[in-house]
């Protein structure tokens, strides 16, 4: 009988998996085929102890029931070095779980991340002295919903567990995990404050990182509703992104979870890699790396700053009535309803003031199942087609458009470029001090690898019919097709400010582009004295 399929943590089949099936004293060899799938004269609802052994992946066994009307998904995980921080978010003094993946003896060093690498202290060695015993074991079938629950097994002895402190610095931390022979991953820890210590507060995009990360096989781009009967083969062969001129990604009301309880390779920043350097990679550019740069500059200015993740914002550690200001980078695209009215409430109501430094920000709605799972309320994009009902965004379809607080939304001219902006408004005072005028073009420089060309790109937000009447335009990016983002500001009363820049490239340019550096200065000194 056609038993189930066996894949890796992409959900690619493996052929060639050698399994064998045991039950009182008999044994059933079968081997898995080019689909990944596996027959084998097993007996439907007998339960089975299955061993999996395949050359560069971790072998295990576990017990399972086959079932003639319900396949079964084997997963082997990659021989790699791979390893996540659980939970991935904490406050000063809170301990976390260090969960790594390693076919070998490994080194941990913990870094802070800011205008330079902070070298903290050594963790320590690790082996656990039996044979690949630091290897790790992920459940069967998705667990991108469920989490892959690192350290389960073979971690009883309470001396085997991992914990680690936070330091009492608020701050982006990374682990650096190392082998004897040349191995090397690193992986993120949001330190938020025990206590406030400044008046100003920087939400790492942690929920948009989750969306991003494909560490099982789906995220939000890659199976977003949910897994398909049979793993990939070939992907240009396989996905409908790839196979349908028609394709949507977001074409259903429905979408499986996604669980935070998974390494991100996609945050991985190289060893060696300073804040001034490139932005490497395809991923990095949009998440953890580049929003690094921003707290880099931040140091490098002087400004204080306590680093929370949108998690702790949702969940209300992040009281935004112990700050002046709230800073938001790069790419916050997921948020929760109750963050979104939150921030509302306090900059319309209470006098908050928000610098939202990114594009395509607060896109899309997230609901929180519990604690560290996520569901990504994208709803069916076709009616983003039909511009009469005025729908400006996914987040739009259950809620207002975003455009309401930001001052601008994100639209799909100029995707996928980028440019320098150029003054609009050069009387502006956030133009103070940079001699620009106005047709000036500047943001030309930037750390951006991905899409490189300027401040302004990758994806851009422009003034929508949701805007408020108020809002000024200060400056436009000069990508093509009137594709650039609109760097505004807008005062709704009560003492209340934004300004928003709309792009995700802007903080790829703050560290080496002096009018970039320059107009944030400005705002962001305006905004704690005003």
């Amino acid at each position: 009988m056609l038993v189930g399929y066996v894949s890796d943590e992409r959900y690619v089949s493996i052929p060639d998996v050698l399994l064998e099936f045991e039950y009182d004293g008999s044994s059933i060899e079968a081997r898995s085929r080019a689909t990944g799938a596996v027959h084998a004269e097993v007996e439907a609802g007998r339960e089975y102890k299955v061993t999996l052994a395949c050359r560069g992946y971790g072998f295990k066994s576990i017990f399972m029931t086959p079932k003639e009307d319900e396949l079964y998904h084997f997963r082997l995980l990659t021989d790699s070095l791979l390893g996540y921080m659980w939970p991935k978010w904490v406050k000063a003094g809170e301990k976390s779980e260090f969960r790594v993946h390693a076919v070998e003896a490994y080194k941990l060093d913990l870094y802070r991340y800011g205008w330079k690498k902070e070298f903290i202290k050594t963790i320590g060695w690790y082996d656990e002295h039996g044979p690949r015993a630091t290897m790790q074991i992920t459940p069967d079938g998705d667990y991108t919903q469920v989490g892959v629950q690192w350290n389960k097994q073979g971690y009883s002895n309470p001396h085997h567990k991992q914990f680690l402190e936070a330091p009492e610095q608020s701050g982006l931390y990374y682990l650096h995990a190392s082998t004897e022979t040349g191995g090397f991953f690193s992986f993120p820890w949001i330190v938020a404050p025990a206590e406030p210590e400044s008046k100003t507060a920087v939400l790492a995009a942690n929920i948009n990182w989750n969306a991003y990360n494909n560490f099982g096989g789906r995220s939000n781009y890659i199976h977003p509703d949910a897994f398909p009967p049979t793993p990939t083969v070939n992907a240009r062969y396989d996905l409908k992104r790839y196979t349908d001129p028609e394709h949507r990604n977001y074409n259903t009301d429905t979408y499986a979870p996604l669980s935070f309880d998974r390494p991100e390779p996609i945050n991985h920043i190289p060893a060696g890699t300073e804040a001034g350097d490139p932005i490497t990679g395809r991923p990095g550019c949009h998440i953890a790396p580049a929003e690094w740069r921003f707290l880099a500059w931040l140091e490098r200015e002087g400004f204080e700053y306590d680093l929370y993740a949108e998690t702790q914002f949702h969940e209300g550690t992040l009281n935004l009535d112990e700050y002046k200001v709230l800073i938001t980078t790069t790419h916050p695209e997921y948020w929760s309803r109750h963050m979104y009215y939150t921030l509302k409430s306090w900059v319309f109501e209470r006098g908050g003031r928000l610098m939202y430094l990114g594009g395509n920000g607060l896109n899309c709605e997230v609901e929180f199942p519990d604690e560290y799972t996520m569901k990504v309320n994208n709803g069916n994009v076709l009616a983003l087609d039909r511009p009469g009902e005025g729908i400006e965004s996914r987040f739009h379809i259950y809620n207002e458009s975003e455009a309401n607080l930001l001052g601008v939304a994100f639209t799909g001219t100029g995707i996928m470029t980028s440019a320098p902006y150029r003054v609009v408004d050069e009387d502006h005072w956030v133009f103070e001090g940079t001699g620009v005028r106005n047709g000036d073009v500047f943001g030309e420089a930037s750390l951006h690898e991905r899409v490189p060309g300027g401040a302004s790109g990758h994806e851009t937000d422009k003034i929508t019919p949701s805007s408020p009447k108020n809002v000024e335009l200060i400056a436009k990016g000069t990508n093509i097709d009137d594709g650039g983002a609109e760097i505004v500001v807008h005062e709704p009363g009560h003492g209340g400010m934004v300004f928003s820049v709309g792009s995700i490239t802007y903080p790829a340019s703050i560290l080496v582009d002096d009018v970039i550096s320059r107009v944030t200065a400005n705002v962001l000194t305006r905004f704690l004295t005003d």
